[in-house]
């Protein structure tokens, strides 16, 4: 009984100190202050086990069809350069201040499969300053966003340039 009586008084005493902490306001939350070790662990692997448990079922179309490619550069050149940046083109003012940093997805897209990005652009990242574009777009300008997505690892200056100038192009016509 007494073994007991501890645990529930230790539980009270850990969940007291719990809310003192979360009203004092000692946490910085500040974008420019990182977060610690052991929060920033907790954060990814409940961002990283999240994407894969609600990607999963997500069947990809064939994302190697030109056109489908040149409308998702037309909606990533629009609404993601800024905060992911592009090859030859640095983040803007606002993707330079979010934390966390979005990744730079030049490189690290090939490392995410088609449906993670997917899930991610339709329903973006709490915390994060990743917009959930499910809300704006359908299902088929997401899927042309991750096939261009998936083109970015490894496309120089030159060919994204070509994209700008071919969507240019497009657009006049």
């Amino acid at each position: 009984m007494k073994y007991i009586l501890r645990i529930v008084f230790v539980v009270v005493a850990l969940l007291i100190i719990f809310i003192v902490f979360l009203y004092s306001g000692i946490y910085n939350i500040s974008a420019m202050v990182p977060h610690n070790k052991i929060t920033l662990k907790v954060i990814h692997t409940l961002t990283d086990n999240s994407i894969e448990h609600h990607a999963k079922g997500i069947t990809a179309p064939n994302l190697s069809d030109s056109s489908l490619i040149k409308t998702g550069f037309s909606h990533y050149n629009e609404m993601c350069v800024g905060c992911h940046g592009a090859p030859g083109i640095s983040r803007d003012e606002t993707g330079l201040g979010l934390y966390p940093k979005p990744p730079d997805l030049s490189k690290s897209a090939k490392e995410i499969p088609a449906s993670e990005l997917f899930w991610i652009t339709k329903n973006g990242i709490k915390m994060t300053g990743m917009p959930a574009f499910g809300k704006t777009h359908k299902d088929d300008k997401i899927w042309a966003i991750v096939a261009f997505m998936e083109k970015l690892p490894g496309m120089t200056n030159e060919q994204y340039k070509a994209y700008v100038k071919t969507v240019k192009e497009m657009d006049e016509d």
